[in-house]
């Protein structure tokens, strides 16, 4: 349950949209305004099907990394991005950021549908695929709401749920719960797990408990030109609980690498 509102099985056409997720490999990645830069001869690679998370301080690159990815960012950016052996494709990317960013004009049904109408690409089979997701984090009886009637958690939900609607193999995720109070964020990080599970997630967060429970993989951003940690890989399956014993070690761990001199 979300804010009292019950949240149904998963839908079919959800894993379907996910069945081929591609690996990311990311090869001589410079970029920066200024020396020494912020990204030199940077080699990273993200599992395909899977959430890769990454820890830092505030101004380390995390979120400047996701623009280049989602080719926001281009200018004096070198190196080669690749999506399964191929260059970037435009259409394969959804983007989720901090802040819902819903449209305050548009009903909840409307803003879930907003990639679509802006593409000219609605009908009645994507309203129908749209209005069973909204349902299914019930959100159903508020579709034709909007935003400003809703709850901080049910914002995010239609945030979460217009991304998803995108249909996307890569979805790129910028801190999306932060802002949440804790057992929003709990329930709204269990949902975003279920839901985008077979996508590759990149899945950029402050909170070590965060990429213990969301996260297949685990990097910490570091040092000028940024550098990453060794991998972290937690036992269990995300979401995992958040009083899982068997993560508690790595939690530790991970703080120990935050708080290492050059971060």
């Amino acid at each position: 349950m979300v804010g009292g509102d019950v949240i149904q099985a998963d839908r079919p056409y959800i894993q379907q949209a996910f069945s081929k997720a591609p690996e990311i490999r990311i090869e001589q990645l410079a970029f920066g305004y200024t020396e020494p830069l912020l990204f030199e001869d940077f080699a990273f690679t993200i599992a395909a099907g899977q959430c890769t998370c990454l820890l830092g301080p505030s101004g380390c690159g995390k979120s400047t990394l996701l623009r280049i990815i989602a080719g926001s960012l281009t200018r004096g950016v070198s190196g080669r991005i690749q999506f399964a052996g191929h260059n970037r494709v435009r259409g394969r990317i959804a983007w989720m950021a901090q802040k819902d960013l819903l449209l305050p004009w548009l009903t909840v049904l409307d803003n879930v549908l907003l990639g679509a109408r802006l593409r000219c690409t609605t009908g009645p089979d994507l309203r129908q695929r749209a209005l069973e997701l909204l349902e299914s984090v019930g959100l159903g009886d508020h579709s034709q709401a909007f935003p400003a009637s809703l709850s901080g958690g049910m914002r995010q939900r239609t945030a979460l749920l217009r991304t998803l609607m995108e249909e996307r193999p890569v979805i790129l995720m910028d801190e999306p719960f932060s802002a949440l109070d804790a057992l929003t964020r709990l329930k709204l990080q269990n949902l975003a797990a279920r839901l985008v599970k077979g996508s590759t997630v990149l899945l950029v967060t402050h909170d070590p408990w965060e990429a213990l429970r969301l996260g297949h993989r685990i990097f910490i951003m570091k040092e000028r030109p940024v550098r990453l940690s060794r991998v972290f890989i937690p036992p269990g399956t995300p979401p995992r609980p958040p009083d899982l014993e068997m993560i508690t070690p790595m939690y530790a761990q991970l703080l120990a690498q935050l708080v290492e001199k050059g971060n």
